[in-house]
């Protein structure tokens, strides 16, 4: 069953959580783990194709957009089907993607405006309702 993280950082800022989503990819990576990071559209996913290439200048995340097809171990998902990936799905949409329980670990980001929180509490219900395993991180702040 796939293990549920809500990672909940004090900025309200969309900016704030694509850049934890990179550090969050960075770490799975030294893990081990394969990556597959889902966006609404593909220009948010070329967002974060540049962010992933420039969110620190001593680290290099071999990633790419999922429909290049180079099977990078980090991929941008920008709604088509995740493919083999059954690792980390970290989840940057504004709706979760109906095949997240493929994968072992979904990580929900959450920032602090009311849309944002909103959709975070009705996915931590729903996820709860259907008992799977969820823990939350507050991050930074108080």
């Amino acid at each position: 069953m796939t293990r549920i993280d809500f990672y909940v950082l004090p900025s309200d800022l969309s900016r704030d959580g694509d850049s934890f989503a990179c550090r969050l990819a960075e770490k799975a990576h030294r893990a081990g783990l394969r990556i597959l990071i889902a966006v609404d559209d593909e220009e948010r996913g070329r967002q974060l194709d540049q962010l992933l290439w420039s969110f620190r200048e001593d680290s290099f995340l071999p990633h790419d957009l999922q429909a290049h097809e180079t099977g990078a171990e980090i991929e941008i998902n920008c709604g088509q089907d995740p493919g083999q990936h059954h690792g980390l799905l970290i989840n940057l949409c504004s709706e979760t993607p109906g095949w997240f329980s493929r994968f072992e670990r979904l990580a929900e980001i959450v920032v602090q405006q009311p849309e944002a929180l909103a959709r975070s509490r009705e996915r931590f219900s729903l996820f709860r309702d259907r008992g799977y395993p969820l823990q939350s991180h507050r991050i930074g702040g108080s």
